[in-house]
């Protein structure tokens, strides 16, 4: 409508002129034209029933709240998955009319207008609820106060500081910790969050719906693009660029091309962004695929490849982990990455390092992987005059190169028992949760009573009250600190086999295995340590390897490792578990169960516990001897197998309604 179009203009040009006459005393038009402009603007705003939040026809003056209130959002504000892959990303259209547009860098806001007036404004938060920015909202640069539509309209939209005037309020700005704010999200983020509405309005947030939650159906009850085309034509609203798709095949070059084309907008439009979106244009559509408890699957976010940053490289760390392996560690000159500071980066192994021909001074290309695990991707200058060490840096003694797993991989070791990371390591692993479950005793305690030599073996823990007046005398230790410790070292006491075989430290032998060993040997460590002793083959057993063969026979071999076993029984109970029969007659018991893809309720381990407990195998791979596969988003090449092989698929309601949760 060219009536809106002119009121935007009337506006801007309105600000410019207040501007030039109240702060800079220098009026480039005169009273009479300034009110002739202005009676215009107050008309059209009339007649359209449109009037912006900067317009000069609203009444001036801030309001600043002293809190922000938390506001529940009915329709549940979730994100949406990602990839980084354009094949993924086009084949995600599935003959479906789609929208692709730019995704925003800034802060996900909802507004609610009732009576055409602006009722609430909303951060996301958590997706369930948000906090109410009302207050603020009321000074974005550029939505409507007011749009001459009566009925309930609620949108969302990112609320976002142009690139331009970012580089312009960088200088002037400082977080809540007196440091200048480094990327241009959390500068948007901590704005719109502000208290007091002033600031907000200095600092221009302009805000770009993607989405329309509730209202527009008398225009098109089900495409998305018409309802954005009525909120940027007809009331006012500055829409989020996007290009319409429909169901016509496009090849992956198309895409790009349409990728670029909106980046190019992008940058003359000042949008901050950080990758596109993709998403179905039918709204029953769009409802009917759903969601998980993290985000809707009727889009998916395309994030742009990693970017590298140059820096250079002070130096290089190694590092002793519990079990003798020295890892080195790139430390470098500071480099921001996505508003993170980065200094250091693992090199993983020998093979990795030596690969970059490292020296000291040395310009060196950084990203973070998968946005976020920062990586040392490339050495420029390649001085190589950094070398790996001969000594072990914690205790001094000679390395050795060991041959890794994967092909072409090496590391260092460390073979000297008496290492003290290695006691440290053990005894920090011996105490999670997955282990002995020890809370409240931290690495720093764990080290502090190492070298004081109250612990010197798994036991050991168990009889520090044996130095209680010592411990309570420790800085932010004191009665009652002790008291807590060592009420949850003797709850600890209580514990089954495969806690007590995970806190063993067994090299491969973590929680998974020792779930699957106390599950064939009924929870009898008495048993299982008589199969040792008769040579028992625990390679027969899925999910345990010959390397983990091996290891249990190596550590259950030393003389060292069966003296402090059997010191650590004498100090704990190992209980039966009682759920054991109680598998009988589910459906599971005895299977070999698959699982693939991404579930909702479960990480890979959890679900693989869980089946242990219900009496089934988790299996690795799909063969004719698996029972079930349990498929999650983007399940794979192990669905189209089981669906080949005619095995049982199931999702994961499904898996949960058969176990009875």
């Amino acid at each position: 409508m060219d009536s809106i179009l002119r009121i935007q203009e009337l506006t801007e040009r309105l600000n410019i002129y207040r501007d030039e006459y109240y702060n800079q005393n220098a009026p480039s038009v005169s009273d009479e034209a300034y009110d002739r402009l202005f009676d215009e603007l107050k008309r059209l705003e009339q007649e359209e029933g449109i009037a912006f939040s900067n317009s000069p026809t609203q009444s001036v003056g801030y309001e600043a709240v002293s809190e922000l209130k938390k506001t529940e959002h009915p329709i549940p504000l979730l994100s949406l998955d990602k990839t980084k892959n354009i094949t993924e990303l086009n084949q995600f259209r599935a003959g479906q009319d789609t929208l692709l547009m730019l995704k925003l860098d800034g802060l996900t806001v909802k507004l609610e207008y009732e009576g055409g007036k602006l009722l609430r404004a909303s951060t996301r938060g958590n997706g369930e609820t948000g906090e109410d920015i009302t207050h603020n909202a009321k000074t974005f640069r550029n939505i409507p106060l007011v749009i001459p539509y009566s009925d309930k309209l609620v949108i969302t939209g990112e609320a976002v500081i142009h690139t331009d005037d970012f580089e312009r309020l960088q200088s002037q700005t400082v977080d809540s910790s007196g440091e200048k704010y480094r990327n241009i999200r959390n500068l948007a983020a901590g704005t719109v969050r502000s208290f007091d509405a002033e600031t907000c309005a200095k600092r221009g947030i302009y805000f770009h719906p993607f989405d329309v939650l509730e209202g527009l159906d008398n225009y098109s009850a089900d495409c998305k693009h018409v309802k954005l085309s009525v909120l940027q034509h007809q009331l006012g609203f500055e829409v989020c660029p996007f290009y319409y798709l429909n169901k016509m095949k496009q090849t992956d070059q198309d895409f790009q091309q349409y990728i670029e084309e909106l980046k190019e907008t992008a940058v003359q439009e000042h949008f901050p962004i950080d990758g596109m979106v993709l998403t179905y244009d039918s709204i029953s559509y769009s409802k009917s695929c759903g969601r998980t408890g993290h985000h809707y699957k009727s889009g998916l976010a395309f994030k742009f490849e990693d970017d590298l940053y140059e820096t250079r490289l002070i130096s290089v760390e190694w590092l002793a982990s519990r079990f003798g392996a020295v890892t080195p560690v790139a430390i470098f000159e500071p480099v921001e990455i996505d508003g993170c500071m980065i200094s250091r980066a693992s090199l993983h192994n020998l093979a990795y390092f030596q690969r970059f021909e490292l020296g000291a001074g040395d310009r060196i290309l950084i990203s973070k992987r998968n946005m976020i695990i920062p990586q040392v991707e490339e050495n420029l200058d390649r001085s190589g005059t950094l070398e790996a060490p001969e000594l072990c840096p914690n205790c001094g003694e000679p390395l050795i190169v060991k041959s890794g797993d994967a092909e072409k991989t090496c590391f260092l070791q460390c073979q000297n028992q008496g290492c003290t990371m290695k006691h440290l390591g053990s005894f920090i692993h011996f105490t999670r949760k997955k282990c002995m479950n020890i809370s409240g005793i931290s690495e720093k305690l764990l080290s502090l009573f190492t070298s004081q030599g109250w612990i010197r073996t798994y036991a050991d823990i168990y009889r520090l009250d044996r130095y209680r007046e010592q411990i309570v005398r420790l800085d932010g230790m004191g009665e009652q600190s002790f008291a807590r410790l060592w009420k949850a070292i003797e709850e600890s006491r209580k514990t089954d086999f495969a806690h007590f075989l995970c806190a063993l430290d067994i090299p491969l032998i973590g929680e998974t295995a020792s779930r699957i060993l106390a599950k064939v040997f009924h929870d009898d460590l008495d048993g299982f340590l008589n199969a040792v002793q008769h040579g028992y083959l625990f390679s027969r057993i899925d999910g345990i390897g010959l390397v983990m063969q091996d290891n249990i026979y190596e550590w259950f071999g030393s003389d060292k490792n069966l003296k402090t076993m059997e010191e650590l029984r004498k100090e704990v109970v190992i209980m039966k578990n009682t759920n054991q029969n109680e598998n009988q007659g589910n459906p599971f018991e005895g299977k070999t169960v698959v699982v693939t893809g991404t579930l909702a309720n479960f990480t890979r381990d959890s679900v693989h516990i869980q089946l242990m407990q219900l009496g089934a195998k988790p299996g690795k791979s799909v063969s004719k001897n698996t029972d079930y596969v349990i498929a999650g988003e983007k399940a794979g090449s192990k669905l189209a197998k089981a669906k080949e092989l005619n095995i049982t698929v199931l999702t994961e309601d499904e898996f949960m309604q058969m176990m009875g949760a």
